[in-house]
């Protein structure tokens, strides 16, 4: 029996230490950007939730309908879901008025079942590979419900928990070296520790964007925050242009039955 090995390649990136660099960059990105249209420009957290939303679903109808990985594509769909977390966030916390808690509670029961929904289906979580239709919906629900997560539970940590953001900071930096210690001591599954460590950006670039743009007075360094938004898209075009991904690929084996020659 001959093996044969066919390298097929995703639609999202190799998962590398740029990738997480990138991916914090663009979680704070979501809250600075969040932030100026929902406060900055008044437009409150309702309407920056349409805007946002509205530009999310645009950029996965425009990742799903990419024939391979496109950086551009798939960073801008990253931005996108990590605002329209941050406003959604800010808007059942806020608006919705059931609080930090609240909030942290109902996402965390959506991202569970978005997860148990997928598993349910394709029969894992694994990020290895995405280059269905089917596997990226999921992959990009799934996505939405940890952005904003990660946004409650940041506000929740240096806010309601009254840790403020230095550490929180901390916190969430040091629950990060923990999973990339399983990653490497233990032997959980990849699939976990990677939508662990995924969810856990998201809180991190929360605290660090309230951090950049927060009045002094709040623990916050209180720069602008379109400034701020304008700076942190800048490193994301420098680390991409300086590092280029490549798309995340995975070994499939297929076995053939030697065929014997009959004289």
């Amino acid at each position: 029996m001959n093996i044969l090995v066919k390298e097929s390649l995703s639609k999202v990136p190799e998962v590398t230490l740029v990738f997480w660099v990138v991916k914090i960059a663009a979680t704070t990105l979501g809250e600075t950007a969040g932030d100026a249209v929902s406060m900055s420009m008044n437009l409150g957290y309702l309407i920056g939730t349409a805007i946002f939303a509205a530009a999310f679903i645009i950029a996965v109808i425009s990742q799903i309908k990419s024939k391979q990985y496109h950086p551009a594509i798939y960073w801008t769909t990253i931005i996108a879901s990590t605002t329209v977390g941050t406003t959604l966030a800010d808007y059942a916390d806020r608006s919705l008025g059931i609080g930090y808690s609240g909030g942290v509670t109902l996402l965390t029961s959506l991202l569970l079942l978005s997860l148990f929904t997928w598993y349910k289906t394709l029969g894992s979580v694994s990020t290895d590979i995405i280059s269905t239709p089917r596997e990226e919906m999921f992959y990009w629900v799934t996505i939405m419900f940890s952005q904003t997560l990660g946004t409650a539970l940041g506000d929740w940590t240096a806010d309601t928990a009254g840790l403020g953001y230095g550490l929180g900071i901390l916190i969430f930096t040091t629950l990060l070296l923990l999973v990339v210690a399983l990653n490497f001591r233990t032997n959980v599954s990849k699939a976990i520790l990677f939508w662990a460590a995924f969810i856990l950006t998201r809180p991190l670039g929360a605290v660090v964007g309230d951090f950049l743009d927060k009045p002094i007075a709040s623990g916050g360094l209180a720069l602008s925050r379109y400034s701020a938004s304008a700076a942190l898209i800048g490193f994301i075009i420098l680390c991409l242009i300086i590092i280029p991904q490549r798309a995340g690929k995975s070994s499939s084996h297929y076995s053939y039955r030697l065929k014997l020659n009959q004289i």
